[in-house]
Order: structure tokens, then sequence, then C-alpha cells
């Protein structure tokens, strides 16, 4: 369903500074835009805060066509528990690997020219030591279900992915919505799906009339709908429509009209800036310092 698109992947971190330096530094992403918010998010964007955050969304060039990553900061939490959800980003860069040995990041060869890093807080990424492509380097994402097949059932049919490879053996397949989009790889961990205190969020985007079908559709299903049919505004920016659904395994998936979405996407050219400008004015690690007191664990 070429009318579909796969857009990011949204990540909870503690220490928004040494996260910041890992996907500029290593990774060789670059800070897309950010944003300051001073209360949680209608659709739980940030998760179950009401408290101050900030998004950021980190990549190799604009959402229109590359898979990003959103960087959630709740200010006040210190950490997040992985659970056995989010197994992981592939990506092919040999410049990431040649960054990652530059800076002393430890690096696993985990097969023949694949290398497992690890970001602040705990995410894999797998890095194919291979030329970057002028395309999007991420290749796919990689997620935990506790029944392959129930999951395919779900992904491919009631969400509409095309089934790219599936391995019986290694009870693992691979969707996606067009060849040229990053891939979402389902792998069955023979155990019920933890979703810890991080659990992550999965967006796509999809025409807005597709929205209500979309929802009508799980409804019929008695699948589950965390957020019904919702309008998002950004002060200064175009307002977006979105439903946030959960697959069997929980797994959270935001979907997002596209017209909407495409216009407050747009790289901001000052988002490096906004970043840097927030981190220096966040004195809460100081603070927590000098008072001998630990940051709260989500």
């Amino acid at each position: 369903m070429a009318t579909r698109r796969a857009l990011h992947f949204v990540c909870k971190v503690g220490d928004r500074t040494q996260t910041a330096k890992y996907f500029r530094d290593v990774l060789g992403m670059k800070i897309l835009r950010h944003e300051e918010f001073q209360e949680g998010c209608k659709a739980s964007c940030n998760g179950p805060y009401d408290g101050k955050w900030s998004k950021t969304m980190v990549g190799y060039g604009p959402e229109d066509h590359h898979f990003v990553v959103e960087l959630t900061y709740n200010y006040g939490v210190g950490d997040y528990r992985l659970g056995n959800d989010f197994l992981g980003f592939v990506l092919q860069s040999s410049q990431a690997v040649c960054n990652a040995r530059e800076q002393g990041w430890p690096l696993t060869e985990v097969k023949s020219g694949v290398f497992e890093t690890m970001a602040p807080g705990g995410y894999k990424f797998y890095l194919e030591n291979k030329k970057q492509p002028e395309t999007d380097p991420v290749q796919k994402v990689t997620l935990g279900v506790s029944d392959l097949e129930k999951a395919l059932n779900y992904w491919s049919i009631l969400i509409g992915m095309k089934i790219y490879d599936k391995d019986k053996e290694k009870q693992r397949a691979v969707l996606g919505f067009a060849d040229d989009q990053c891939k979402l790889e389902l792998l069955d961990i023979g155990e019920a799906v933890d979703h810890g205190t991080a659990f992550g969020r999965i967006a796509f985007s999809c025409p807005r009339e597709e929205l209500p079908g979309i929802e009508a559709l799980m409804k019929q299903q008695n699948q589950k709908i965390l957020t019904p049919l919702v309008s998002l505004d950004t002060p200064g920016k175009a307002t977006v429509q979105v439903v946030i659904l959960a697959d069997p395994d929980g797994h959270e998936i935001c979907f997002v009209g596209d017209e909407a979405f495409r216009e407050l996407s747009q790289v901001d050219p000052n988002g490096s800036h906004l970043l840097d400008a927030a981190m220096a004015a966040d004195k809460s690690d100081e603070w927590f310092a000098k008072h001998k007191i630990q940051k709260a664990s989500a």
C-alpha cells in the first residue's frame, strides 16, 4: 500500500546530552528539528507524563523520504527500563563503523561485516560495514513478538504491509509498505513481550481520509485503540490528525495524516541550535548532583 509511509520510531532517553552526541558523532545523523513542550501530549507521545518534555527528530535526511528516530526526553526522568519489545535498528554505514572506532565507542562484530553498538540508554544499532547509500541508510527496525503468525495477520492484513521475507526456521519476517522504505522486521521471541518503561512507538503516515477507516477497521476487528482519532496542535505549525493503535503484543502504532505531517515535519535549519540551547539551559543534572539525589527512574 504505497500511499502509506514508514516515518519514525520513538525512543525515550534519560541522558539527552550523551544521546545527542551518539546520534550526531557516531551514527552521523543530523538534527532535523527540535521542540520543547510545557505539558504532556494528549496522544501520550511522551508516555504517561504530564510535565515538561522535548522531542528531537534525528536522521540522515528529511522524513519525507527517510526513516528517522524521535528522541523523547521527559525532564526529571533519568532512565528507562528497556524490555524485549524493541530489538534494534539496522543501518548501512561504514562511516558510522569508522566513527565508532575513532571515538572508542564499543563495537561487537555479531556476524561478518555487521557490528552491534548501543546508544546511551541501551538502544541497539546493527551497523552494516558497507558504503552508506545515497538513499536512506536506515534499512529496518526489529520488534519482538510472542506469536509470529498472529503478528503477521495483524501487520499484513489489518495494517496493510507487504510481506517481503519470511523464515519459519528463524521465526522472523520482514514487512514494508514499499521497496524503497525502511522495513519492519518481526522476530518471534518465544515469550511474552515486555515493554519495560521505555515502551516505544512506531509511526506511519497515510492520506488523512484513510484515518477514519483505519479506526473503524480496528473497532470492527476488536483490536486495541489507544488514542481514538484526534487532532494535535503544534503552535505555529500544522495541526495533524492521528490515531494510536496497539498490536496483539502491545506495540504502539501511530498513523498520522500525511498531508499535514509533511508540512509539520519539514527540516528546521535551526534544529541543532535549538537542541543545544535547550540542553545548555537544562540545569537538572547539576541540581540533582548538587543535592546528591538521583533522577527518577521511569
